[in-house]
């Protein structure tokens, strides 16, 4: 039996710190399991480029969907509502060489309206997204 020095009456004073090292080492694995899924998560959008590429399809092929302010939307000039949309994309994919989605809104546009769109036209079998700038401020 190992000797303390210290008397039954007196009160303990140490911390131990065991539990806390254990909770810490928990959270630490905790965390190295789930920061891979939560790096690989999100959409991949290109970059547009100033100059022309060669041998690529041209901007007619590819499937042009424009988001105005009041939330409308049309693909390849054809307007659609929330019902008609996925459809529509479907056909114009269909006929797309590339399978390329262009979207075009304005900077003003809403941010949940765009995503919802880039993520539609991915579920749908768009290869390929790009993101223009439409117009205004």
């Amino acid at each position: 039996m190992a000797v303390t020095g210290q008397n039954d009456d007196e009160p303990i004073t140490a911390i131990n710190v065991t539990p806390l090292v254990d909770v810490c080492l928990v959270l630490v694995i905790i965390f190295m399991a789930v920061a891979p899924m939560a790096i690989t998560l999100g959409i991949k959008v290109l970059e547009s480029r100033s100059s022309t590429a060669k041998g690529k399809a041209s901007v007619s092929e590819n499937v042009q969907v424009k988001v105005a302010l009041d939330g409308s939307i049309t693909v390849n000039g054809v307007k659609t509502d929330g019902l008609t949309f996925r459809r529509v994309l479907v056909d114009a994919l269909a006929r797309s060489k590339d399978r390329m989605v262009i979207v075009s809104a304005d900077a003003r546009n809403k941010v949940g309206l765009i995503v919802d769109v880039l993520d539609q036209s991915k579920q749908l079998g768009a290869q390929k997204l790009a993101l223009m700038k439409a117009g205004g401020a």
